[in-house]
């Protein structure tokens, strides 16, 4: 169990990565704590987890409030005396458009949450992973950094700004043995992926399968890499097994952009 004895803060915690990164910091031994802006599906994800509630706190907050990043990290070192790695998930992605028909409010926004909310986020934990005598800080990224996807320039924008502060902060906090690292994803099949499959094969008279088929057609192994997979990379960058991995991207896509 890699991260037995740890205590993990999981932001973004949904019906998507967030939740797989909880449930398998948990398989994995950690004690965690969970966080997202609605307070009834922190409720739920944590019963289901965790019935017990042993190991695992939640505090409903907003990643752009510096007030509830700071209640965050008093909630792990209250609860379990320690934190130890926050994976950062909570992200907004509804930046869509190109230099036409972009509304640039979404922009910001993106730019608000994406870059400015990871950053306050880091801010208030920093002090206990120093406390701890170290940890990690894992960021979510996107493949659309590097390759346009669906037509979301904003979000993608945002996400290659929070790659750029990464280096920054893998340089600043490295004296204090914190590391911090980005996995990248690309498509990722869970309920947001499979939403976006069902209603874009409606509106094209389509089956999900051809959708999926001409997803999948650049991706070598041949599938849409499921969310668990993800966070399986984010908890091994939490781990101590990355103890000498910083300032490093990983990407996860099935060997998608070789082709």
């Amino acid at each position: 169990m890699i991260l037995e004895n740890r205590t993990v803060v999981v932001s973004g915690v949904g019906a998507g990565l967030g939740r797989e990164v909880a449930r398998l910091a948990l398989r994995d031994g950690a004690s965690v704590v969970l966080a997202a802006r609605t307070e009834s599906v922190l409720e739920q994800t944590a019963a289901e987890l965790d019935a017990s509630g042993e190991r695992v706190a939640w505090a409903r907050g907003d990643i752009t409030c510096a007030e509830d990043c700071g209640a965050l990290a008093e909630l792990g070192v209250k609860r379990f005396g320690r934190i130890d790695a926050v994976v950062q998930v909570a992200a907004y992605e509804a930046a869509f458009g190109g230099l036409e028909d972009s509304d640039f409010e979404q922009w910001r926004r993106a730019y608000d949450t994406n870059v400015i909310g990871s950053m306050t986020l880091i801010r208030a934990i920093a002090p206990c992973l120093k406390a701890a005598g170290g940890g990690s800080i894992v960021l979510i990224g996107s493949q659309s950094m590097y390759q346009p996807q669906l037509p979301q320039a904003g979000y993608a924008a945002s996400k290659g700004a929070l790659l750029s502060a990464m280096y920054y902060l893998a340089d600043e906090l490295g004296a204090h043995r914190i590391r911090v690292n980005m996995v990248v994803p690309s498509w990722m099949w869970g309920p947001p992926v499979q939403a976006f499959v069902k209603i874009r094969a409606q509106a094209e008279d389509r089956s999900q399968e051809s959708i999926v088929e001409e997803i999948t057609h650049n991706i070598p192994l041949g599938e849409i890499v499921p969310d668990e997979e993800v966070a399986e990379a984010a908890i091994l960058l939490a781990s101590e097994r990355a103890r000498s991995i910083t300032g490093q991207t990983l990407m996860v896509n099935g060997g998608e952009m070789m082709r």
